[in-house]
């Protein structure tokens, strides 16, 4: 199979802004638990998981089964047709969330739920205000690009949403860096304070990552979100919690990225995606009976809470549970981010390596500054996929993260052949 005329034919019909990795792309034609095959045969442990979505394995039996038996059946009807396998998930999903009384809608992707929760909290507040991070990445609809803090993946500065951006997103960069974690916590709060008294009318809403994913898996202290929402409940501001990357126990401490700050209580709503179908299109909203039922107007969804991707998400949600992935993501993680901690000690290049359980992010600047080094984050990313190792990246102002976020299935082994393969590249393409 040829990669060049493959490629020759995806830029010919394809969007020029639908960008590939790697100077010369690759095909990946399958896969098998946290290994990928490409065009040309080679194998690669994957430690990105096509952006944080192969949470479980890949080809795992248990899912495969699932949509394979589904699709023998029926393949799709819509939500205007009772169906067993998407009240099924709701319940699960519900009752894991944390949000009392809770109400569950379906859709196809993180963008759509972010959508469909800033839908739900302008309709419900009566505004159209929202408060959003500075850094953060929310999706590509026009609403999410709306409230996205991060100028590589917003492309238009227009807008249905009047955005407002808070300090908090980001622990290591910018005006309160220097603080100690409560100095900082202090200060974003007395900063959200002076912003909502400079604001005309109500405010809808707060929608945060707990850890920003395409922001390159930056993060606040625990308990700032909680901070947060004890003055948003001053102002009846409702919070979303966007768990599109950060859900389903990947952090490893903690099921949902939001119960770092779980001591002012659950969010108002919560969005999901990503991992919870492991490949397949599956995203959603969580949030109390009351926001969720407030809109006035007819809503269905054609394609949200398809027969088939609901079995892929039970199928795949009972063997997270079972299976304690959220466990090994902690301990696997944590073994991970030590070993990484210690190679960057010795690559002067590294200025921080970040993150909980198996979602870490190595940040790349210009040695002996902290100037980013996007650079030095492409070659280490080249060399990487030479040596059979897939990573992403991700980052703020400049792309100069290497993000890690590999299958929650990650065996000790494959964990320490993936930073000898990093350590590798960090050492020769990172000088």
């Amino acid at each position: 199979m040829n990669t060049t005329s493959l490629h020759a034919r995806h830029r010919a019909v394809l969007p020029d802004w639908l960008a590939l990795y790697y100077a010369d792309p690759i095909e990946l034609t399958h896969g098998e638990g946290r290994h990928v095959w490409d065009a040309e045969g080679r194998k690669y442990l994957d430690f990105f998981g096509g952006i944080l979505t192969t949470m479980t394995a890949h080809a795992l039996p248990e899912v495969t089964k699932a949509v394979a038996e589904q699709a023998s059946r029926i393949i799709h009807s819509s939500t205007l047709y009772l169906n067993r396998p998407m009240v099924e998930l709701a319940e699960r999903v519900a009752q894991l969330s944390g949000i009392p009384d809770a109400r569950v809608f379906f859709t196809t992707s993180g963008t759509e739920a972010n959508d469909t929760a800033l839908m739900l909290a302008t309709a419900y507040r009566r505004s159209n205000q929202i408060l959003a991070m500075r850094n953060s990445y929310h999706g590509r609809s026009f609403s999410a690009i709306g409230i996205t803090g991060n100028k590589g993946w917003s492309p238009t500065s227009l807008s249905p949403l009047q955005t407002l951006y808070v300090h908090g997103g980001v622990r290591g960069r910018g005006p309160y860096a220097a603080l100690s974690d409560v100095e900082f916590t202090d200060a974003c709060v007395a900063d959200l304070r002076d912003m909502l008294g400079q604001t005309r009318g109500d405010v809808a809403a707060l929608i945060a990552e707990p850890i920003q994913g395409v922001g390159g898996f930056t993060s606040p202290p625990d308990g700032l979100y909680a901070r947060f929402r004890e003055v948003l409940r001053e102002h009846g501001i409702l919070w979303i919690s966007d768990e599109v990357q950060t859900g389903w126990g990947r952090t490893g401490d903690h099921f949902w990225g939001w119960q770092a700050h779980e001591q002012a209580g659950p969010p108002d709503l919560l969005t999901f995606a990503k991992g919870i179908g492991n490949g397949m299109s599956i995203g959603g909203v969580v949030a109390r009976a009351d926001v969720m039922n407030c809109l006035d107007a007819n809503s269905i969804s054609t394609f949200g809470g398809s027969p088939v991707t609901m079995a892929a998400g039970l199928a795949n949600l009972s063997y997270l549970l079972e299976h304690d992935l959220q466990g090994n993501a902690r301990r696997v993680g944590g073994l991970l981010i030590e070993r990484l901690r210690a190679i960057a000690a010795q690559v002067p290049a590294v200025r921080d390596v970040r993150g909980r359980g198996l979602m870490i992010g190595v940040e790349l600047v210009k040695p002996g500054t902290d100037e980013a080094s996007p650079e030095a984050a492409t070659r280490v990313l080249e060399s990487c996929r030479e040596a059979g190792l897939l990573i992403g990246k991700g980052g703020g102002h400049n792309t100069s993260v290497l993000r890690i976020a590999p299958p929650l299935s990650l065996t000790v082994a494959e964990a320490e052949e993936g930073a000898s393969i990093l350590e590798r590249a960090l050492r020769t393409c990172a000088p």
